[in-house]
């Protein structure tokens, strides 16, 4: 099951659907990486926060060892710095500790860094670390997560950006949809990954919006989000531990949503977050 590429600002590829791997129980993290590699998930969405770094890459490098018709570069790998590793010498030694962790994976696809909450200083001092890690060969992309349109105005209205951020990655579902900020960010040439694109689940079983196309495209709940976000322009990262549920998980091109579809699964006037909020952090 081949996935569509998108190119970002940095001329790079990466997949249209990501693998989430926030709270994968982590001695089952590497075996549900490997498998998600032998159904087609080449995109997968760590961070030092989710303590599996080094479990994720495993179970990429496995896949490649056993299978050498694939090729490193044909993955994507992403990972993000924690609050505490925003500054000159943390962030460096926070790359040099992921690039361990990593090994025979040996470089960083896309880092980012999680959140805009420790401040404009850090922030833009591990900006500039991420694009030494960049000039370096160490990382391939740098980016950001959870901006508000104002953090990134600061990035890119300072003298010293040299790389441009590639990707915003937010919350987004249609009961947080952002419409705003992932518009803008696009306008700017900063693609958006949606992350908890299935609301953790909380919305999958009792919407009756979701269960009506479900039923009329003969796919599952979950199949109609991922869909729903592809269709607005999004990089959807939808997480599961349920090995059934991988394929299906990338298994959307067999049905399109129709404008009028996604205009009743959108709730404009809904701002139900399940995870935290700081794109309005100063």
């Amino acid at each position: 099951m081949s996935l569509r590429l998108i190119k970002l600002n940095s001329g790079s590829l990466i997949p249209s659907i990501g693998l989430g791997t926030w709270d994968l129980p982590r001695h089952q993290t590497s075996d549900i990486v490997y498998e998600a590699c032998k159904v087609g998930y080449r995109h997968f969405d760590t961070a030092v926060l989710y303590g599996n770094e080094r479990e994720v890459s495993q179970g990429i490098v496995r896949f490649l060892s056993e299978n050498p018709q694939y090729k490193r570069e044909e993955f994507f790998y992403t990972t993000k710095l924690w609050n505490n590793q925003l500054g000159t010498n943390e962030t460096r030694r926070a790359i040099e500790e992921m690039i361990e962790k990593i090994g025979d994976l040996q470089y960083i696809d896309l880092l980012l860094i999680h959140s805009p909450l420790p401040g404009k200083q850090h922030r833009l001092q591990a900006y500039e670390q991420m694009q030494i890690a960049k000039d370096n060969g160490y990382v391939k992309n740098i980016g950001v997560s959870n901006y508000g349109k104002h953090h990134i105005e600061e990035l890119l209205t300072w003298p010293q950006l040299r790389f441009k951020p590639v990707v915003n990655q937010i919350e987004i579902s249609p009961w947080c949809m952002r419409t705003e900020l992932a518009t803008w960010c696009l306008s700017q040439g900063i693609h958006v990954e949606a992350y908890a694109p299935l609301t953790h689940g909380y919305k999958l079983t009792e919407d009756p919006t979701l269960a009506k196309y479900a039923k009329k495209y003969e796919v599952s709940p979950a199949q109609i989000l991922i869909k729903w976000s592809l269709q607005k322009g999004y990089i959807p990262l939808p997480k599961t531990k349920t090995l059934t549920r991988l394929p299906q998980n990338l298994d959307v091109n067999s049905f399109t949503l129709s404008d009028d579809d996604i205009k009743e699964i959108d709730r404009p006037d809904a701002y139900e977050p399940t995870d935290w909020e700081c794109t309005d952090a100063p």
